[in-house]
């Protein structure tokens, strides 16, 4: 009885994920209606508010899923890439092309940070950050990169990452902007490359 009461719960909040995914790439956060939203997987506001508390709640839910789905592919194009710096650069510009992507634009980038506030403060963001801590970690220990803080390293390229995706989201010409920020940020952590002797 207890576990059907855990599947039901877990699928309605399934449900309200992908509705509310779709509706907020469709029309944009402050646009979307609940009640139509509910309505349209068969549910209740009342089941929305059980598991998400509100509407902010279950933007933070579809950003969590986005930015995680994110992470994830940009650390499949990086381990692909070959050796681990290459696979680090790689993983930050795939990041960074995302941003072309409609529904990462309007949900993760745009709506995202206007009503939950700092992405570097999201629980998401700050698993992709321990990925990048790890990777940076690997790299010293490779002596492929200088010896520097290994979390202030992957911060600044995180922060250099999303910062780029931001710019190119609020674009007016987000194709043009690209390359731009992908070469910029393949620059700037170049430096963290150690000399070769």
């Amino acid at each position: 009885m207890v576990n059907r009461r855990v599947e039901t719960m877990e699928e309605n909040r399934r449900k309200l994920i992908a509705a509310a995914r779709k509706a907020f790439a469709e029309k944009g956060y402050a646009a979307a209606s609940m009640d139509d939203l509910t309505a349209d997987v068969g549910l209740t506001r009342g089941a929305l508010y059980h598991n998400f508390g509100d509407k902010r709640g279950l933007l933070a839910a579809v950003v969590d899923q986005i930015d995680t789905e994110m992470a994830l592919r940009a650390q499949e194009i990086g381990a692909r890439a070959g050796d681990g710096w290459q696979g680090l650069l790689a993983e930050g510009a795939a990041y960074i092309e995302m941003a072309l992507d409609p529904e990462v634009q309007r949900i993760v980038l745009l709506d995202g940070p206007a009503v939950l506030g700092d992405p570097s403060q999201w629980p998401s963001q700050s698993n992709c950050l321990q990925a990048t801590r790890q990777a940076v970690e690997r790299l010293i220990a490779q002596g492929v990169l200088k010896p520097v803080d290994a979390e202030a390293a992957a911060r600044l390229l995180s922060g250099a990452a999303l910062n780029a995706a931001l710019w190119i989201a609020a674009s007016d010409a987000p194709r043009e902007v690209l390359p731009k920020a992908v070469e910029a940020f393949a620059a700037l952590a170049s430096g963290l490359l150690k000399p070769s002797a």
